[in-house]
């Protein structure tokens, strides 16, 4: 039966929260896994920007003992090749955690806040990201 009308508002605020609150979990794990995957590109690019005379030249040491505007560019150049690979090695990470960790099941739909009854789907479903629930053989997914 459908909620009352500052029921269904007040329900909806919840409902809305909640997923906010997954899509962040959601986003700060794939931040935490792209950071992680790709400190080596961050670190080589870093390098090469810093010890380039045309970008900011720095004094250190190993700038002007080291790495010339050559080498500096070798590493600029080196740093956004191997970040396409990097790339989809993180997002491949990504997608296989959040597979396993069923992450997208725990979105809640909005039917929760305009009807009454209506259970949540991560507890028809198992518990919490469906942990109790044994894994569905039949479903393929390939990365």
């Amino acid at each position: 039966e459908p909620r009352s009308a500052w029921c269904c508002l007040a329900w909806t605020l919840v409902v809305g929260t909640m997923n906010f609150l997954v899509f962040f979990m959601n986003l700060l794990l794939m931040f935490v896994i792209f950071t992680i995957v790709l400190l080596p590109t961050i670190v080589v690019v870093y390098f090469g920007f810093q010890c380039h005379s045309r970008v900011l030249h720095s004094a250190a040491r190993y700038c002007r003992s080291i790495l010339d505007d050559n080498s500096s560019s070798a590493l600029i150049i080196l740093g956004f090749v191997i970040m396409s690979p990097l790339i989809v090695v993180a997002m491949a990470i990504y997608c296989s955690l959040a597979r396993r960790l069923r992450l997208f099941m725990c979105f809640q739909p909005y039917s929760r806040a305009v009807y009454k009854g209506v259970k949540w789907r991560w507890y028809e479903e198992g518990g919490l990201c469906s942990c109790a629930k044994g894994w569905n053989t039949q479903v393929k997914a390939w990365v």
